[in-house]
């Protein structure tokens, strides 16, 4: 990597290079099921910041995993990711409309096939996995990453102590456990993927700092969401922008107040970094290897939608 690359320069490169090699893993159908296809694609391309996805290019770079095999994971990642996106957007769920800057699966195909787009989305992240030319043992590694970042222990899990929770009192301890399901898990699987794409020995090495840098991260994202759905705009954030507030969700802003969510997200990066501080003091990875790691933890913490 150059030494002269930006984050801004390396984020842009690869979220072109990931929409390129999206759109081909949903090629275009014609028959019967061309409104499936057509649904899905819909869901999965054209926007969205890609932070899982980069989530996966960095660490992978952190253990030499070649580029051809981070995309497979990071389609796997952004297949759930968007999957999630249209199921929580029903009615039945967030009822929201805007996703992305644009309308909302549902709202743009109907209920059914929505529904139906986020059902095929999810398994073709698995199938997509199980293809990958690598070490059988190290594709049933990613595989159960996946799986246990998306059901009941975490997203599915995360989202029904969500559903649980409008209107209701909760403390921060539960906030906490609900968006380390919800929302955490999915990064935590992302970093973990990623490192798992590479070098088996020095992802060994790094894995138990690299899963705390996760965490802390995952939970640094919540609260930056949830500060900016109390101050941005709609037309910033691509969504409804106060729906957290009109729902009566509780967040870490109506939990702590607008100055300590923003403190708390602060200290999350700190922990993060000291994370990548200590893999760099390890030995066991090249100088400068940790650097696209370092830049998402500015990046979570301070992006504006």
């Amino acid at each position: 990597m150059s030494a002269e690359l930006s984050f801004d320069q390396w984020a842009s490169e690869l979220r072109t290079h990931f929409e390129e090699v999206a759109s081909a893993a949903l090629p275009q159908k014609q028959g019967r099921l061309e409104t499936l296809y057509e649904a899905m694609r819909y869901a999965v391309l054209g926007g969205g910041k890609r932070v899982r996805a980069l989530f996966v290019y960095a660490a992978g770079s952190l253990t030499g995993a070649p580029l051809s095999i981070c995309d497979e994971a990071a389609i796997a990642v952004e297949f759930v990711h968007a999957y999630s996106l249209v199921h929580d957007d029903l009615p039945c769920m967030d009822n929201d409309v805007l996703r992305r800057g644009k309308p909302t699966c549902h709202v743009q195909f109907g209920y059914a096939e929505a529904m139906l787009s986020g059902d095929a989305l999810q398994p073709e992240a698995f199938r997509r996995l199980t293809q990958l030319p690598i070490d059988p043992g190290q594709i049933v590694h990613l595989v159960a990453e996946l799986a246990l970042a998306s059901g009941p222990q975490g997203m599915c899990g995360g989202q029904m102590i969500d559903l649980q929770s409008v209107g209701m009192k909760i403390d921060l301890a539960t906030l906490r456990q609900m968006h380390r399901m919800k929302t955490g898990a999915l990064i935590r699987a992302c970093v973990r993927m990623g490192a798992l794409c590479g070098n088996k020995d020095i992802c060994s090495a790094c894995l138990e700092d690299l899963t705390l840098y996760a965490e802390r991260l995952g939970l640094a994202f919540q609260v930056v969401d949830d500060i900016l759905d109390a101050t941005a705009d709609t037309s910033v954030l691509g969504k409804t922008a106060g729906k957290d507030e009109q729902a009566n969700k509780p967040t870490y802003v109506t939990l702590l107040g607008l100055q300590k969510a923003k403190e708390l997200a602060q200290g999350c990066a700190k922990d993060a970094r000291e994370c990548l501080e200590r893999i760099e003091a390890s030995g066991k990875v090249p100088a400068g290897a940790t650097r696209p790691l370092a830049w998402m933890i500015d990046y979570v913490v301070d992006r504006d939608h």
